[in-house]
Formats: structure tokens, sequence, C-alpha cells
């Protein structure tokens, strides 16, 4: 309010020092004629003439043509005609004498206030010194016996009387309104010009009846003439307004028909200002319950937003009407108009603002109605797709989703489903009741959302299970980190009813497969999910050789005997690589079924079938019986190559197992540190206690340990807590994707960090290129295995490949990265302190 009332003042300032100026301009012209009229001025006054001139001008001043800019009225009246008649017949002072005084006395019959009368008053004396000066400059002598027919001066004299009113006129007007003068002086200069040729003519014939009558009492006819003039320019100028008016209305109108609200007031407010001439146009909505209020302009829109305390009170230049209907049943807000002075609008502009207002009401109930119609539409899509207990996707909104992905109209990366089911949820709902379990579920969805990755669904199925949809993923095994991350946050016990419960949930990860879309998906993560809970870990991955429901997997159950006794179990060997020399520091076997139908199967596709039929002693036998076979044959050739063996946790669960290892050690004269037993990083805790035992069996005899696929399981640091490791073998997965992943390089990083924090050796698995090579050396990984050295092979295929070496160097696959040529070398027996380390770290 304060800034509104400062603005006025400015505007106050402006409108006095302009009519100041107006003043001063009007006394000086005022003067200067009656100096250069001085020698009419001689002459005794024809007081007749002079009364008759002020009595026409008079009577031609309430003969006016009005229109309303704003608050102010622009108004044309006939005054023109006597004043230039009066010029031809006395002398110019006593003419603008005349004018002055009929204004004067026409402003205080008006009451319209000192500032606007002495504005008028000025002006019009202006304007009448400025004639004067026409019909002086072209020495027209005055007489009321021979009136001059001086067709020029008139002309001239009436172009100037409209120059400096429109010049005195369109300040005021701009000022008072903000308005550029431009847009003010255009505003009805068709009818302007109009006028002007009107009274153009009617000073014409009044002139032609004085010089040829001679008689000053013919000024009488004047007004008769003027009058009709006036009531036909009247009459056109009604009709011509009214027809616009309609047509703006009807535009205006048209332009509600939107379906959109703020469309609507946005269009209401900027055409009321222009249909009703106003200054600002306002539309209030929170009488009838909505905090909104629209305010602006023609062509602009200066605020819209709720209510302000700080709104200014109705005021006497603001005119108000309530937006009814037509039969005033309803009322939605208020329209106010607001001109920048007082005003009243003619019986034709109450009507045209009642129909308007009633338009209005009906285009804000129509777009209000659809608004709310959208709402209700976008409520049913959200529930029809939402769990409506925790607000999350529901089975149809995932299946979608999935389907995208499936379809290839989704971003590039991996996706995969973890399927998750909280343990013993019943037991919350039997005994705290369902609000409690309600409360739980709605706490656990929060955390799996707040610990999913941008771009993943979390949704709940039904129940105690929830879905995850994991997009974008670098490797598959990011997959696995992404769900330990999400199941963790489940940790922290949650509050309910005052007492704290500790939830827990196992969760089955699937890769997108190849085929059978979103169903086939969800088989695989419920499958996963049932072997994660069976085990007792958190999670569980998919692995097509667990999946039951593999029927070629079962019918290879009753080939294994045929296959143990006729050796189709062969073992192929594959290099260890010092990533820095280049040079062979360990081999790893690689068991292969060469069946004879199916052709070369991997352990992936027949182990766990080899496991549940009672061969996997005989099986895990026969793959050692040629591992050390081979180590036997390298070291005979001159090369002592510690080979690593795939060991089952099954096969650590015989109790028998280290001693028969042992056994086969003697037999074969190999030293117990050349042999390294690999076992997978999804050993569970309950399998680390019994295992545990024979690990540490064999560690003492010598047999190093190598935790295989690290960083794909759920509990690497207890593993590594409860079994003597000595190797860390980072998973291929990760390897892959190390130059192009930030997040599998951190993965590799962090665990050079730790291994070397516990004295490990750091290998990767899948070297494929040289840039890998590199990029792996550059993090701190000091061997490695994979294409890029050589693909697995028979040991008579390996030594020779050891023999013919590289650049004349045997025993190595690959150049050198560093100086010095440092080989990775198995130690034969174990350092003291920790003596975990299978392989020493190459020096920096």
């Amino acid at each position: 309010m304060a800034s509104t009332s400062s603005n006025d003042d400015a505007t106050d300032r402006r409108l006095r020092l302009f009519v100041g100026l107006v003043v001063v301009l009007a006394l000086g012209a005022a003067g200067t004629v009656v100096a250069f009229a001085a020698p009419q001025l001689t002459t005794p006054p024809d007081f007749l003439t002079i009364g008759l001139i002020l009595l026409a001008i008079m009577v031609a001043g309430w003969l006016r043509v009005r229109f309303r800019v704003l608050s102010n009225q622009d108004v044309y009246t006939w005054v023109d005609v006597p004043v230039v008649i009066g010029f031809v017949l006395v002398p110019a002072p006593w003419v603008i004498l005349c004018w002055a005084l009929a204004t004067t006395i026409r402003r205080l019959a008006m009451r319209r206030g000192l500032l606007k009368d002495t504005w008028q008053v000025a002006k019009d004396t202006l304007a009448g010194s400025a004639a004067a000066g026409v019909f002086l400059a072209l020495n027209v002598e005055p007489s009321t016996s021979h009136p001059p027919f001086a067709i020029g001066a008139v002309v001239l004299a009436l172009i100037a009387i409209a120059v400096v009113d429109q010049a005195a006129f369109v300040p005021v007007i701009a000022i008072s309104s903000h308005k550029p003068l431009g847009q003010v002086a255009r505003k009805n200069l068709d009818v302007k010009l109009v006028g002007q040729v009107f009274r153009l003519i009617a000073t014409l014939i009044a002139l032609a009846l004085l010089s040829y009558e001679a008689n000053v009492f013919l000024l009488l006819l004047l007004p008769m003439i003027v009058a009709c003039l006036q009531l036909w320019q009247t009459g056109s100028m009604r009709t011509r307004e009214e027809r616009e008016s309609w047509q703006r209305l009807a535009e205006a109108t048209d332009a509600l028909n939107a379906v959109d609200l703020t469309q609507v007031l946005h269009s209401a407010v900027s055409r009321a200002a222009v249909i009703f001439s106003a200054g600002e146009a306002e539309i209030d909505l929170t009488s009838a319950g909505t905090d909104r209020v629209v305010t602006g302009s023609a062509g602009h829109i200066r605020y819209d937003g709720p209510a302000r305390p700080d709104e200014p009170k109705q005021t006497d230049d603001e005119l108000a009407t309530d937006l009814v209907a037509h039969d005033g049943t309803l009322r939605v807000g208020m329209l106010r108009l607001r001109f920048g002075g007082a005003i009243k609008l003619t019986e034709f502009e109450q009507y045209k603002l009642k129909t308007f207002a009633s338009a209005l009401c009906t285009a804000i109930r129509n777009a209000s109605a659809y608004a709310e119609l959208e709402r209700i539409n976008a409520q049913n899509a959200h529930d029809a797709a939402h769990d409506a207990l925790t607000g999350l996707a529901n089975r149809r909104q995932l299946y979608e989703r999935a389907g995208r992905q499936f379809d290839g109209k989704a971003t590039d990366g991996v996706v995969a489903l973890l399927l998750i089911d909280l343990n013993h949820f019943k037991e919350i709902n039997d005994t705290l009741g369902h609000a409690a379990g309600d409360t739980v579920l709605r706490k656990v969805a929060r955390r799996l959302s707040e610990s999913a990755a941008p771009g993943d669904m979390v949704a709940r199925l039904g129940g105690d299970e929830f879905a995850v949809l994991l997009t974008d993923l670098p490797t598959p095994a990011m997959a696995g980190h992404r769900a330990d991350a999400m199941l963790s946050s489940l940790d922290e016990a949650i509050e309910v009813e005052g007492m704290r419960i500790t939830v827990e949930a196992a969760g089955g990860i699937a890769l997108a497969p190849g085929s059978g879309g979103v169903n086939e998906l969800m088989r695989r993560a419920d499958i996963a999910m049932y072997q994660a809970k069976r085990a007792g870990v958190q999670t569980a991955t998919y692995a097509h050789s667990q999946d039951t429901a593999d029927v070629s997997r079962l019918m290879l159950g009753g080939e294994l005997q045929r296959a143990v006794a006729e050796r189709e179990f062969v073992v192929d060997f594959q290099p260890i690589v010092d990533l820095g020399s280049g040079e062979v520091a360990a081999a790893e076997a690689l068991a292969r079924w060469h069946h004879p139908e199916h052709g070369a199967l991997t352990p992936m596709e027949f182990l766990q079938t080899v496991e549940r039929s009672g061969r996997l002693p005989a099986f895990a036998d026969a793959v050692l019986e040629q591992a050390l076979e081979a180590s036997d044959l390298w070291r005979e050739a001159g090369f002592d190559l510690p080979v690593a063996v795939n060991v089952s946790p099954r096969s650590l669960l015989d109790p028998s197992f280290p001693e028969t290892v042992l056994a086969r050690l003697n037999r074969h004269a190999v030293p117990a540190d050349r042999l390294i037993f690999e076992l997978a990083e999804t050993l569970t805790l309950s399998q680390l206690d019994v295992v545990g035992r024979a690990l540490n069996e064999l560690s003492e005899a010598g047999v190093r340990l190598a935790l295989d696929d690290f960083g794909t399981g759920v509990t690497p640091l207890s593993v590594l807590s409860h079994i003597p490791v000595h190797q860390l073998k980072i998973d291929r997965e990760f390897v892959g994707s190390v130059q192009t992943s930030s997040e599998a390089a951190a993965v590799i990083r962090s665990t050079v960090d730790l291994a070397r924090s516990l004295h490990l050796t750091v290998i990767a698995e899948g070297v494929e290129s040289e840039p890998q090579r590199h990029a792996l050396w550059s993090l701190g990984c000091v061997a490695g295995q994979g294409h890029l050295f050589a693909r697995p092979m028979s040991a008579a295929r390996l030594l020779a490949t050891l023999q013919r070496g590289t650049a004349g160097r045997p025993g190595a696959l690959a150049s050198s990265l560093h100086d010095g040529g440092a080989v990775v070398r198995m130690s034969r027996r174990r350092s003291g302190g920790s003596g975990r380390s299978a392989l020493p770290h190459l020096p920096a």
C-alpha cells in the first residue's frame, strides 16, 4: 500500500506541473495576442455582438460528444464554431475573453475541482490564443458590418484549436492512466477527425450566411445547425459504440470458452480492461472458497496467486460486480474494474458489465468442473497403478514398466528384478494386529523407496511382497549391490506402538531373460527369492542351473555315473598372469563335461545336478586328480605353477575331504602351497560355520584359499572373517566395465584397498583387452586372467604355450608394463604374521 501511495503522489506532482505549464503558456499566449491586437481595440466594442458570441459559446459548450478514457472524459464540443466566427466579427482579445468566461461559468456549475477547472480554462485560453494568432498572422480584419469570408484563416484556426486541445489533453490522460502518449493519442482518432470536419462545415455555413447578409443576428441560427449535426453525430457514435462493444463482448465470450481455468481468468482480466476501458481488472475467487486472485490490464497479467493481506480496500475509482449465473443462484467470485479515478458507467455499460460477468461466471464454472474431472481421472489413473496402502506402484504398473523395457522403449543398460518378501510378517499381524502390520508395511515401503536408485521402480505386489525393477545397470553384478543396499535399509528396527520390531527380508534377483518377457522374469525372481529363504541368506541371484523347472538338467542326472566312469569330465586350464610383467603366475582348473549329445557343458549347467546326485565326491576327486597331474607335468618342464581348483561347499561338508586332498598331494609329491581352492563368495553364514573347520585344516597344511566372484555376494566381510582367505578374485562383470563405469571402478578400487589392508592378493577375471589390463594395473590389481592372455586349454597345450612364451621370454604371455620385469611368484610356504597372501604385492 505504501508503494501505491507513493505512485499516486508522483502522479499528482506530474499533473500539477503540467497544469502549471499550460497556465503559464496560456497567459503568455493571451498577452501576446492582446499586444498584437492593440490597434483593433481602439474602436469602441460592440457589446451586443460580444454578448451574442458569449451566449453562442456557452450553448455550444453544453452540446458535446463524450468519450471515456479510463476515469477521464474525452469531450468534443462545438465551441470551435462560435469562437472562429467571433474572430471574424470582433477583435481577438474579446473572443478569448468570452471563451475563458464561458468555460469558467460552465466549470463552476459542474464543480469538478480547482485543478481540473484551472486546466480547462487555461487550455481553452491557449487554444483561443492559437486561433487568434492565425487570424492576426493573416491580417484578417474583424467587422460586424462586412465580415470577411476568410476560408483559409478559418481552416487554419480550427486546426490550431484541435492541435492545442489534444496537446493539452493527451498528456493529462497519459499521466493519469500511466499509458503511453501514442496509445492515448490514437484513442478515437477517427471520431476526432470526423468531428473536425463537421465543425468546419458548420463554421463555413455560418460564415457564408454572415458574409451574405452581414447580420450578426444570423448567429442565432448557428445553434440550430450545430444541434442538427450534434444529434446526427451523437446517434452515429452511439450506434457505432454499441456495435463495437457487442463485437468485443462476443469475442471475449468466445475467448472464455476454454477448459483451462488459468486461461479463462487471464483472458477475462485482459479483455475486461479493454471492453470497459479500465486501467486494471481483477478477478477475486476467495469469496467462493478458492484462494486465488488474478490482476492485470490489457495484454498484461500483473499478479496471479493467493489473496494478499495488504490488498487495498475498494476505493472510489473501483467498480465491483459479483460473478453470478444468469439466474443468480451461484456466486463464484467478484470482478473489479479500476479506472484511476471516480467514474459512473452508463446504463448500456452497466448492462454490458452484467452480461460479461454472467459469461465469466459460466466459464469459471465450466473450467472448474473440467479441472475437477481431470483431477478425478488422474486420481483414478493413479489408484489403478498404485498400491493404496503404501503409495508404491502396484503389480499392474510394474508389469507395464517392465514390458516397456522388454520392448526396447527404455534406456540402455542391464535390467533386473528384485523380489522381496518379509520373513515372519504374519506373526506381526497375529500378535500386534493388522493396523500395526500396515504401519510396518508403510515404513518398509518408504525405506525401500528412499534407498532406490533414480530410475528404479519400487512396487508392492500384495501382502508383504515387494518388487524393485532395477534399470540402467552397468553390469549384471551391480544388481546384487543395489539389492544389498536396499535390503540393508531394513536393518534398523521399526518402532510400532512403542515397540521396536526388527524386519527381516529375503530377496531374489533375476536378470532380464532373452525370452519369456515379464512373466518369466517374475518367475525367475520368485525362484531366487525362495532359494534365499531356504539358504538363510538375504539375497540370491537366479541361476539357470538351480532352476528345478529345467527338464534338460534333470535328464543329465541319470548319465553322471557313465560320465565319471568313462572320464567324460575333463579339465582345461586358463593361465593367471602377472599384469605388470606379463608372466604366468598360476593356472585355474576349469572342469568341462564333454557330453556325447549336448557337447561341452560348463559347471553352471551340471554342477547342481552332480551335487544332488550323490556323485559329487567322485566328480571332485576326478577334477583334483587331473589338476595335480598337470602340476606334475609343468613342474618337470621347469614351470612351477600353482593350480587353482574350484571347490563346492558340499565337498567341504564331508569330514573326510581334507584328508583325501592331502593324501592326493602326497601321492603326486606336490607341495600343499601349490594347490589353491577357490570358493564362491555366495557362501552363507550358516555354511561358513560348518565348512570353516575343513578350510582351517587345509590352510594349516599349506593349501591356499581364494574367494571367487568377489563383489557379487551378500556378506563378503563375514566370509573374510570366518575363513583364512589368501586371494580375492574380482568378478568378470566388474572387469568388463572398468573403463566405462565409475561404479565398477569404485568396486575394484575398494576391493584392492580392502585386500591391501588384509595382506591379500587381488586377481581380476575376464581381462579382454590391453586398456582393461592398464586400468586394472593402475587400480592396484596385480594379476588377472582372460582371453587377452589365453583361453582355457589342455595341460599339454598350456605347457607348449609357456615354452614358446612371448618376445623371447618363456613363461610370458604379454609384454611388461614396467621396468624390471618383476614377476608374481607363488611362495611355497606361508609367511609369518597373517600368512594369508598368496600373491605378494608388486612394488609401486
